[in-house]
């Protein structure tokens, strides 16, 4: 059943101050394209995730997140809405009531990319720790339910890998069973997985430790003014990291049936890190 004005409204309002008067505002809509002048209406996809795929405010540049990307690869009928937040978890987005906002948006024939993991693994903290094969699986089936409820399609992602190698520069798994559970869950409801964890640790050991450092916030001193003692992040990307992250993502949609081809475009082609853009100040 789809949210009526009144019960979006009042969802919001149990929010903490401040929290909900930014839900509120449009999401962050990238590329989109079609359903002006009597058109057909432009589909969206929504974007529920963490850090790893999240907008970043200008202060934050060079770090870019995949889906900030991601626009650089679909046709102009389509558009995205991404919802995604430093720190989240499947957890923390729901209790945080990010996707009662996130549904509020989605119509139907839309798809929802649902990536969480890097911090549902940190079960020391309560508000976003979860178990693989419990609490995380059942956090996963509410964005599930939600978006088969507005007749969109659900997709679960696998969280992108970091940047960790062994002594003999083999490229290490680093998210314990929540990919794993994250696939079981995706074959019992029987929807799209993209296992952009595994294709991801796959390109990382293509580039091994020194060619991965270019796709990740490895900085030097002085290199940029938002970072000026420089930065060793193994977790969040540069844009030429974010724009490979975002290609492996719509390769797979393709691959796995969720877009066609005239869906996508420049999946082979370059893309320069030039064309990521940031947003004001947070």
């Amino acid at each position: 059943m789809s949210l009526t004005r009144r019960q979006t409204a009042t969802a919001l309002l149990t929010l903490p101050l401040g929290l909900g008067l930014a839900l509120t505002a449009t999401p962050a809509l990238a590329h989109g394209g079609g359903g002006g002048s009597g058109g057909p209406r432009a589909r969206t996809i929504h974007i529920a995730g963490d850090s790893t795929a999240a907008e970043k405010p200008a202060d934050a540049a060079p770090e870019t997140g995949w889906g900030m990307a991601l626009p650089f690869f679909l046709a102009g009928r389509l558009r995205v809405a991404n919802h995604a937040v430093n720190g989240r978890s499947s957890k923390s987005f729901i209790d945080e009531g990010r996707l009662t906002a996130l549904l509020a948006g989605v119509r139907p024939g839309d798809l929802v990319l649902i990536q969480f993991g890097h911090n549902d693994q940190k079960t020391e903290d309560p508000a976003r720790g979860t178990d693989p094969y419990t609490t995380y699986q059942e956090y996963l089936r509410q964005y599930v339910k939600g978006a088969r409820a507005r007749r969109a399609r659900p997709v679960l992602v696998t969280s992108v890998e970091r940047r960790r190698f062994t002594a003999d520069g083999t490229a290490r798994p680093t998210l314990g069973e929540y990919p794993a559970a994250m696939r079981a869950l995706a074959a019992e409801e029987g929807i799209p997985l993209i296992d952009v964890q595994a294709l991801s640790l796959t390109r990382w050991q293509e580039l091994g430790p020194d060619g991965t450092e270019a796709y990740f916030l490895w900085l030097e001193p002085g290199d940029s003014p938002n970072h000026p003692d420089g930065a060793q992040d193994n977790t969040h990307f540069r844009p030429v990291g974010a724009i490979e992250v975002a290609r492996l993502t719509a390769r797979a949609l393709l691959g796995e049936g969720v877009l066609a081809a005239r869906d996508l475009r420049r999946l082979d082609d370059r893309v320069p890190a030039e064309w990521i853009t940031w947003s004001g100040p947070a």
